[in-house]
């Protein structure tokens, strides 16, 4: 179980790890800018600011060395981001 902490918002245990960063957001009724959910629009795009995530699927769409896709990701440690 690892903590979530979205910047301006609630803290949050994403206690099933088998589901997307997303899918812990949407449970949490945090809105997410979404539109592919596999990667590849990069409309979901999110500032990491600390911890670490993986991929379940290799993103395609375009995103800087400090962001990440909650599409198709999933926290591996405590994560701090902040949604765009």
């Amino acid at each position: 179980m690892y903590e979530v902490r979205v910047e301006g918002s609630d803290t949050f245990n994403c206690k099933n790890n088998d589901d997307s960063l997303l899918s812990h957001l949407e449970q949490q009724n945090i809105e997410v800018h979404f539109h592919c959910r596999e990667g590849y629009c990069g409309a979901c795009r999110t500032k990491l600011i600390s911890g670490e995530v993986e991929y379940t699927t290799d993103p395609l769409a375009f995103i800087d060395d400090d962001e990440i896709l909650p599409c198709c990701c999933k926290p591996t440690t405590d994560i701090k981001i902040k949604l765009y």
